[in-house]
């Protein structure tokens, strides 16, 4: 039997290879801002676990080279993510001393690059299986429950990004709930702008060229530019308008940030909305007409069901950027997880940064999982515009 050769998993394995055999798997530090000491798996973990999982890498790395069943190459990704998350916390108590309280364990560059590899591995196994929307939601819900698992118990308070958490706990739920709002909040009022907007474009063409042009130029102005042009002005309205300041409205804090996001979020609401308008067959209209269907019964019983996939779209689209852009706000006030990553570089205190950069990052990829999932559900229906 002729053995074949995956490219990708060439790639793959190569990525694998460095990170477990090459590059270190943990971090040691004496307290939280000095540098690191790079620590091996044999050195990082009990030496039973660390040869145990270098020989499962090695093993994995020709399963992962060779061209083996996807369902296989699924559930090693899936079980070898699993695994290094839980011998990440097994590492930090390992090489931290016993009752030391300021010793830090981090993730090394090997543990990241290890789990990268397999997480593409997981990621090409799903895209070759072609699971259905709500398939994908449902392995999205279950590896959050797993990581839930995990931080409830305990496996994971040993690592130094859980003690930056576990003296800021109250402050993280607090900004959590602002990166939130910011976030949602700005979709929401983009979407109720940007698609009546969108269909005026679509029916009025002369409106239609300086609209979209004015919202590209929005999009070309860098954001922390953008947060510190509305300072002035937003600053102007809290002073001289009565109630302004009453409902929030400051020169800084949540409302620049806000707004700043409210406007980058029109272009790929309205754009989309003209796009998806522009997409409804002309026979699906005709059809309308001639059942007698009004312009707004055509708009809302025909056009805007048909062009819902491709406006979802831009949502999608939205949300994922804001909730990247929201972690700029913290520069002007306006709160969120830029806060932690924002005090970690002035602090020069790494873990705090990540405090605040991972949960953002699983925001944006909850969101674009979810919404994606939506999408092709919206164009699944019976009767949608192929």
């Amino acid at each position: 039997m002729t053995l074949r050769i995956d490219k990708l998993g060439v790639v793959i394995a190569a990525l694998l290879a460095y990170g477990a055999y090459l590059a270190p798997f943990a971090n040691f530090r004496a307290n939280r801002i000095v540098p690191g000491e790079a620590r091996p798996i044999l050195d990082a973990l009990p030496s039973g676990l660390g040869m145990a999982l270098l020989v499962f890498v090695a093993v994995s790395i020709v399963l992962i080279v060779l061209k083996t069943p996807t369902m296989l190459r699924l559930v090693l990704g899936l079980a070898a993510l699993c695994v290094l998350a839980v011998l990440i916390g097994l590492s930090a108590g390992h090489l931290t001393p016993p009752e030391n309280t300021y010793a830090r364990v981090s993730p090394a560059s090997g543990f990241w690059l290890a789990s990268f590899a397999f997480a593409l591995l997981t990621a090409d196994a799903l895209a070759r299986l072609k699971p259905p929307p709500l398939v994908r939601v449902a392995l999205l819900a279950a590896v959050f429950a797993a990581a839930a698992l995990l931080l409830l118990s305990g496996a994971w308070d040993g690592l130094s990004i859980l003690k930056e958490y576990g003296s800021r706990a109250e402050t993280f739920w607090l900004e959590a709930g602002r990166h939130v709002v910011l976030a949602l909040g700005s979709l929401a009022a983009a979407t109720l702008v940007g698609l009546p907007l969108g269909i005026l474009c679509h029916r009025v063409e002369r409106v239609r060229a300086g609209v979209l042009n004015v919202l590209n130029i929005i999009q070309t102005i860098p954001s922390i530019a953008l947060f510190g042009l509305l300072i002035a002005p937003l600053g102007w309205i809290a002073l001289h308008v009565p109630g302004a300041a009453a409902i929030g409205i400051r020169g800084i804090g949540a409302a620049p940030a806000f707004v700043a996001l409210f406007l980058y979020s029109l272009l790929p609401v309205v754009a989309n909305t003209v796009v998806g308008l522009a997409g409804v067959p002309r026979d699906a209209n005709d059809a309308a007409r001639g059942i007698g269907m009004t312009d707004r019964q055509r708009l809302f019983g025909v056009e805007l069901p048909l062009a819902f996939p491709v406006i979802l779209t831009g949502i999608r689209i939205v949300l994922v950027q804001n909730i990247g852009l929201a972690t700029i706000a913290a520069l002007i006030g306006g709160g969120g997880f830029g806060v932690f990553v924002f005090q970690g570089i002035g602090q020069t205190a790494m873990d705090l940064v990540l405090l605040g950069a991972v949960p953002t990052v699983a925001l944006a990829f909850a969101a674009a999982i979810v919404l994606d999932a939506a999408t092709e559900l919206s164009n699944s229906k019976p009767g949608r515009a192929a």
